[in-house]
């Protein structure tokens, strides 16, 4: 592989740079191609598109407005919405080509990436090596192939342009550390790109410190601090106050939205109330459990659930690992400064989902990688060149490992890749590679009655239950097959245990409250319709119920004020409609 400094014509360098593109664009299309032709799948991609009116609607005023007041799905990401909004737009709800949007955005991060690294460092075929292996691996297949992440992909793209605009502005600085008017407009650009991040999905919070990592390698920028390995940037080295200082506004774009996800996830309910030793834990093992899969990605889920106990012994080998593996990058990091910075990306930006604020069933998630990996792959890639360079034969030793790599990334990717060609085998899968787990077993029984197979669907609901009787939704599910079935007394017990462990979730409520309603309970009916649409005031059907429920309890003027708000809703509602002239008939008064 050719040094970092290895010169060559501007124009040949152009000309090699646009090749190495085309192979990195051409190979990861060929290679997601399947995903355009696959279905949406029985976990979140309801949620976030095809059975959400709000971006099922398309783009328009009304719903981007929604988008950036809603926390639906426990989060506030309101370009994601709108990217979700613009692609029913344009092309309906046709699962393809929203795959299609997510591959275009990998295929762009993957050029960008390799983009700011070339810039940044003046390493070429490290830099494509990086790119190539970001583009290609597995661990990377769930970011792209399933539609309710494309906030991965997009986050990860305007992460991506703060990082170029950055280097711009860095460049920019002259030595006594005054801005020009270039850095100025380079500098508004990363900012402005940081906060399109953050509304993209709320792990950019981690940004500010990978710049502050970037400035000590590649950028060599921390006066005081000089590496031996600096990058190819240009950048002049400036005081710990003036990074300081440009780096505030980051930090506080950054602290506002992790306030904002905080205050949205724990309102909702989303943040698990587990003991702080097992959440530590927890974080210890992952980060272990997701090294090892970046080494060797095999039995890759989709869910991974918490098992909310670690072994004491397993966990202390992996935190003394831990530990001992950071302290080395940290003794090396004059010499070898790529080492530092990319491990310390790695562990830094896996923080807002490693567990220690624990928020949902998983104990990780291959998802969570998308950004990390690249601290990761810079490391390791650096590293082993490092290590093969000036050796005898080294170039050849590099070459065919970086080939045996890169056909390894291809051939198990792809693999991967078959596994999302639908909800039965890649729910089938996970029930496989995991223990326990009743998410996936969920899933699976959801997409058996989608299908139709209503008896092994309800195998599979009591099979999640018995496996975890805290998880809502297989409770929730099960009790609706079971009264599609008529067996109410068993399916009233499973819905009540499904509502008081998800008391903010609407449709749970409002079925209880359906329930209820036609077994004329109206106490029950009022308690649920209320839960239900204080949890969203603009379900149309909760309206209408919650208007049937007060006329029943004789109060006319509140139910003609929720038939009404049912209407405004929903105006084709021909039900909502009959109740309100049967009641303005009755009372006159209330016209």
């Amino acid at each position: 592989m050719n040094s970092p400094h290895s010169e060559t014509t501007p124009a040949a360098g152009r000309k090699w740079f646009l090749w190495v593109s085309l192979l990195l664009a051409l190979g990861t299309v060929a290679l997601y191609w399947p995903i355009t032709s696959h279905p949406f799948i029985e976990f979140d991609d309801q949620a976030y598109i095809s059975d959400n009116p709000h971006v099922t609607g398309g783009l328009s005023f009304t719903n981007a407005v929604w988008a950036f007041t809603t926390s639906e799905q426990a989060n506030w990401h309101p370009l994601t919405w709108i990217s979700h909004q613009v692609d029913c737009t344009l092309f309906g709800v046709a699962p393809g080509r929203h795959h299609l949007v997510n591959l275009l955005f990998h295929v762009a991060n993957t050029w960008l990436l390799f983009l700011f690294l070339q810039r940044a460092t003046g390493a070429r075929w490290r830099s494509a090596l990086v790119a190539a292996l970001f583009a290609w691996h597995p661990l990377h297949v769930e970011s792209v192939a399933w539609a309710a992440e494309r906030k991965d992909v997009l986050s990860t793209f305007f992460w991506l342009l703060t990082l170029l605009a950055y280097l711009r502005y860095a460049r920019s600085v002259t030595a006594s550390g005054r801005p020009n008017r270039r850095a100025v407009c380079a500098y508004g650009a990363a900012l402005l790109c940081c906060a399109a991040g953050l509304m993209s999905k709320p792990m950019v919070v981690t940004l500010p410190f990978a710049l502050l990592l970037l400035d000590l390698w590649p950028l060599n920028r921390m006066a005081g601090f000089p590496v031996e390995q600096a990058g190819a940037s240009g950048c002049q080295p400036v005081s710990w106050r003036r990074l300081g200082l440009e780096k505030a506004p980051f930090f506080a774009l950054a602290i506002a939205g992790s306030a904002a996800t905080y205050l949205i996830q724990s309102g909702a309910g989303a943040v698990a109330g587990l003991p702080l030793a097992e959440r530590l834990a927890n974080a210890a093992l992952a980060y272990s459990q997701y090294t090892a899969k970046m080494f060797w990605p095999a039995d890759l889920a989709i869910v991974y659930p918490h098992p909310t106990h670690w072994p004491l012994g397993l966990t202390l080998v992996a935190l003394t690992l831990l530990l001992i593996w950071s302290g080395m990058c940290v003794y090396q990091w004059r010499k070898l400064p790529f080492l530092a910075v990319g491990w310390f990306w790695f562990l830094g930006t896996l923080v807002p989902t490693i567990g220690i604020i624990q928020v949902g069933a998983q104990a990780m998630a291959d998802r969570y990688t998308y950004i990390p990996s690249i601290g990761f792959f810079v490391a390791v890639t650096w590293g082993v060149t490092e290590y093969f360079s000036g050796r005898d034969g080294g170039k050849i030793i590099l070459s065919l490992l970086a080939g045996a790599v890169l056909l390894g990334c291809l051939a198990t990717t792809s693999c991967q890749i078959y596994l999302w060609r639908n909800s039965f085998a890649l729910f089938r899968h996970a029930i496989l590679a995991t223990a326990d787990n009743y998410v996936a077993e969920n899933c699976l029984g959801k997409a058996y009655e989608k299908a139709g197979d209503s008896e092994d669907a309800l195998k599979l609901y009591r099979l999640s239950v018995e496996t975890e009787s805290h998880f809502p939704y297989s409770q929730f599910n099960l009790a609706m097959l079971l009264l599609e079935k008529r067996e109410k007394p068993e399916a009233l017990k499973h819905l009540e245990v499904a509502a008081a462990l998800e008391h903010r979730d609407p449709v749970i409520q409002y079925d209880l409250g359906v329930y209820f309603y036609q077994e004329a309970s109206w106490t029950n009916c009022l308690i649920c319709f209320s839960n239900s649409l204080r949890a969203r005031p603009d379900f149309a059907a909760a309206q209408m119920f919650m208007g049937g429920t007060l006329a029943e309890l004789g109060q006319p003027a509140e139910a003609v004020r929720h038939f009404r708000e049912a209407l405004r809703l929903d105006p084709d509602s021909t039900q909502s409609r009959t109740n309100l002239d049967r009641l303005l008939r009755e009372h006159p008064e209330l016209r």
